[in-house]
Order: structure tokens, then C-alpha cells, then sequence
């Protein structure tokens, strides 16, 4: 063992050396958990000194314990009084703010501390409740515990700590102004605690605002994606579901989430896994808050395989061992990706990733990669199985030709010859001719008209001029020589068997001179 393993094994770099108390620690240990991560490491001491921390961490990293465990810690000592939260926790989705409340039940269950979750979509009766006895812990996302404060349903001159969660999420999804009021609201503040995948510069001025000589902690660069977790850049044809369904099969996958950056797009895609016999199911905003909750337990338990989702699950569904996601669409935003696969990979464990690039996703690929500072390795799914491709290797184009990225035009049919009784209705240059109907045969009974009083129609044009190599003037004057006939069966209109005037005659035949 290396000095260095020595240390990290060493029991004063436990959660035990950071002075926690021993309910907490003894609800850690029931979960496994021994060494904590380098945010935990980092943040759990500064937090219970009550400095200001601002914490920069890839999601998947264990942010969430490194405010909820000190938060505990400072809350154990204190009563909480009638509508008054002594700590307020902001979350941008309904998702993570669950996720944040079962933190708080499983490591805090023997301190007794009560706790209330604001979120739409769920009825509050029972959180009301809750909330006029008083509690020690209150998470919202923002919009709804404005919405309360309007109302005079929760006070919020009590709160002591402040958390903002994922603050670059807040600023995506444009919580900006609510949070900036709510912190304005809270004059009983003593400490304020941001946490953040990204520092984009709208949080830094929030930060700067709000947060009093925060102790900033950085224990991984913005944007860059773990690494426990192998991603690939699938190219996919003009079919996406069909590649998509062949990916799942020749990848083994048995459980993902398969991201999709529009609603529209999510029903389409699930149904289409559904008629190849897979397990999914769908998640996003427009569904009712009970039956998002019903779908991520099931997810959770394994009762579904696949769920197909929008960002909203991007953030918060914290699933142990999630083997594989995939982006069904590159994110609109690059920051998006990172926190995309970082459901993934998480504590310790391998991960994969696949994201499918089309024609028009070319862009935005490339504002991942800039934004990553890598090139992803492209994986390309042919009929005999996958390949892997280097973008930096010449002989790229001949692989893709050889693993079927590019689909090789069929050459035209050849056009037939002039005498071949069934010629093809595709011409070389791939348009399709007009059928045209042949004369009928000599045996049958016809109206003979004479050749001043009708024409032969160009529709009913003859093989020499069908095929167009023979004809010439000579073909002209042989077809006007012949008589034309007319197919109308056994009774001729009464029309055609008129005598034409002798001056219409010889203008007709007049005309036909000047033609030729």
C-alpha cells in the first residue's frame, strides 16, 4: 500500500475526524459509507464553522451529504418555532428537492428534527400542517415557496442557513429573480451555502451579492465529466429510433436513461422501444407530479428499464447503480452534457454514455467539445457490429464506408432498348416515365374516322417515338399516312360519323402541309 492509500485508509480522515455527532455517524455508517468524498472532505468542516462555502463539483460527486450532514449537525442544537423554518433549502426541480428530503430522513432519523418539502404538483395539506408547528428544515424550489410566502403561510424572518442548490441550474431553467428575492427576504440569515456543478458568470455575481468572504472549494473543473464514465458519440442516420433500438441490442444495455431535449420528441421515442419489447417509460414536465414520482420509483426499483426523460431528471434522480445513459439528442446547452451523464458513474462505480449525432447535430457536438475540452470517441453501429473511430486516423473515411456509416448509392437501372417488349418504367436519370398506353390490336372491331377529321392523341404515341432513337421526320410522315384509330367501344358518338365542310377540310390539311 502507497503512503497515499495509507492516508486516505487512515480513521482521522473519516467522517468521524470531522466531528459530527454520533446519531449521524452511526446513520452513515448503516449506509456503508466510511471515507467521504473530496467535496465532503472539503465542505463538512467549513460548513460547521459556519463560514460561507461556495462548492464547485461535477454532479454524482456527493454534494448533497456535504451540506445535509453539517446541516444536521448545527440543527440538533435548537428549537423551531410556528411557522418559522430555521433553514431553508432551495432546489431548482421538484426531483432534487425530494432527493434532498430523503437525505435528511436517512441521516437524520435518530435526531429529532422535523423537516417540510414545498413543491408543486403535490398537495400540501399535510405540509401545512407540518409547517405551523414549526420545522427545523424546509426545502422548496422557488417558485412555490413564493407563492406560500404571498399568502402568509410560512414566515421567513427565522431562517438561519440558506442553501442554493445547483445554482447554474437555477439560472438555466430562469429562477434567477425568485432566488435573488427570496435571499432578499431573509433578514435572520447567518449563513449562506451555494452549491454548483458550473460557475457561470450570473452565479458569480449572485455569489459576490449574497455570500459574505465564502470559502470557495473547487475540487473539480467546470465541465468536465468524470472519470468513471466511458462516452461514445454514436452516429446515427436519418433514423434515430431505429438506431437507437439497434444500440440498446448490440450494447447489451439492460438499464438507461435516454435523454431527449423536446416533450414532442419523448412519446414517439418510448413507444418505439416499447414495440421492440422493451421496458420504458416516459418523464417529463407536463405529467402530474404523482405520476412522475410513481415512474422514477419504479425506475428506482427496476420495475422499469428505460426511462426516457427531458433535463428534468437531468438533476436529482439519484439512482446507485446506473449503468449506462444515453443522449438521444446532443443537449441544446454544453454544460448539459456534463450533468447528463453524471447519472452515471457514480461513487466509484463504471459508467457508459452514448450520445447520437445526426447531420443537424454537428454544432452542437462541438460546442460540447470545446466546452469539455475533449474529443469523444465516435462509435459507429453497422449491421456486423461496432467500431470504433478515431477522428485523427486517415483512414477514417475508409472504415466508415466499411462499417456502413455511409449508406452507398445504388447505381441507376440500366435503361432498356428500344425493342424490348417491357421496358422499365425508370428512366437513367431516376425519374419515372408516364405509363402510356399501347394501340389496340388490328383484330379488334374499331371506328375508322378519316384522317381530316381527327388525329392520332400524343399520348398514344408509337414505339419509335417512344424511345425516342429512332424517330425523325420519316416516322412522322409514315405515322400521318396510317389511319388513326379511336377505341370507343360499339357505340360511336353521333358527332364523329358528321360530314366536315369542304373549306374546314382543306384548312386542316393546309395546316398539316405547313407542319411538315
Amino acid at each position: 500500500m502507497s503512503p497515499a492509500d495509507s492516508m486516505i485508509a487512515a480513521p482521522e480522515a473519516g467522517f468521524a475526524a470531522m466531528g459530527l455527532r454520533p446519531e449521524i455517524l452511526r446513520a452513515i455508517d448503516e449506509m456503508g459509507y466510511s471515507q467521504p468524498t473530496p467535496i465532503q472532505a472539503e465542505a463538512i468542516p467549513y460548513v460547521l464553522k459556519r463560514t460561507d462555502v461556495i462548492g464547485i463539483a461535477q454532479t454524482g460527486t456527493g454534494k448533497t451529504a456535504s451540506f445535509t450532514l453539517p446541516m444536521l449537525d448545527i440543527l440538533a442544537a435548537g428549537r423551531a418555532r410556528a411557522r418559522m423554518p430555521r433553514s431553508l433549502i432551495l432546489s431548482p426541480t421538484r426531483e432534487l428537492a425530494t432527493q434532498t428530503a430523503r437525505n435528511f430522513e436517512i441521516y437524520g432519523k435518530y435526531l429529532n428534527l422535523s423537516m417540510a418539502l414545498l413543491i408543486g404538483g403535490v398537495g400540501m395539506g399535510d405540509q401545512e400542517k407540518v409547517l405551523e408547528k414549526g420545522v427545523d428544515v424546509l426545502i422548496a424550489t422557488p417558485g412555490r415557496l413564493i407563492d406560500w410566502f404571498e399568502r402568509g403561510r410560512v414566515l421567513l424572518g427565522g431562517v438561519e442557513v440558506l442553501v442554493i442548490d445547483e445554482a447554474d441550474r437555477m439560472f438555466d431553467m430562469g429562477f434567477m429573480p425568485d432566488v435573488e428575492r427570496i435571499v432578499s427576504l431573509l433578514l435572520g440569515r447567518k449563513q449562506t451555502l451555494l452549491f454548483s456543478a458550473t460557475m457561470p458568470p450570473e452565479v458569480r455575481r449572485l455569489a459576490d451579492r449574497f455570500l459574505d468572504h465564502p470559502i470557495e472549494i473547487k475540487v473539480a473543473p467546470p465541465a468536465t465529466t468524470a472519470a468513471t464514465v466511458e462516452d461514445f458519440i454514436v452516429e446515427a442516420g436519418e433514423d434515430k429510433k431505429k438506431t437507437l433500438a439497434k444500440l440498446i441490442r448490440r450494447e447489451g444495455i439492460e438499464k438507461a436513461i435516454i435523454f431527449c431535449n423536446r416533450k414532442r420528441e419523448i412519446g414517439g421515442v418510448m413507444r418505439h422501444l416499447q414495440r421492440a419489447g422493451l421496458n420504458a417509460r416516459d418523464l417529463h414536465g407536463d405529467l402530474e407530479q404523482h405520476h412522475r414520482q410513481l415512474t422514477l420509483d419504479q425506475f428506482t426499483k427496476g420495475e422499469v428499464d428505460f426511462l426516457v426523460a427531458t433535463d428534468v431528471a437531468a438533476r436529482g434522480l439519484d439512482v446507485s447503480n446506473m449503468p449506462c445513459v444515453i443522449n438521444y439528442d446532443v443537449p441544446l446547452n454544453p454544460d448539459d452534457y456534463v450533468h447528463r451523464i453524471g447519472r452515471t458513474g457514480r461513487a466509484g462505480r463504471k459508467g457508459r454514455a452514448f450520445t447520437m449525432v445526426g447531420p443537424e447535430d454537428r454544432k452542437l457536438l462541438a460546442n460540447v467539445e470545446r466546452v469539455t475540452q475533449r474529443n469523444i470517441k465516435r462509435l459507429v453501429v453497422g449491421e456486423a457490429g461496432n467500431d470504433v473511430i478515431d477522428d485523427k486516423d486517415p483512414g477514417r473515411d475508409a472504415d466508415m464506408a466499411r462499417t456502413g456509416r455511409h449508406r452507398l448509392a445504388r447505381p441507376s437501372e440500366p435503361v432498356p432498348d428500344a425493342d424490348n417488349s417491357s421496358p422499365s418504367p425508370v428512366a437513367a436519370g431516376g425519374r419515372r416515365r408516364r405509363r402510356v398506353e399501347t394501340e389496340r390490336p388490328a383484330a379488334e372491331p374499331a371506328p375508322v374516322v378519316a384522317a381530316s377529321t381527327a388525329r392520332q392523341p400524343a399520348k398514344a404515341a408509337s414505339p419509335a417515338r417512344r424511345d425516342g432513337a429512332k424517330g425523325g421526320r420519316g416516322s412522322q410522315e409514315e405515322k400521318r399516312s396510317e389511319s388513326p384509330v379511336l377505341g370507343f367501344g360499339d357505340d360511336v358518338p353521333a358527332f364523329m360519323l358528321q360530314k366536315v365542310p369542304a373549306r374546314l377540310r382543306s384548312r386542316n390539311v393546309a395546316d398539316e402541309s405547313d407542319e411538315d
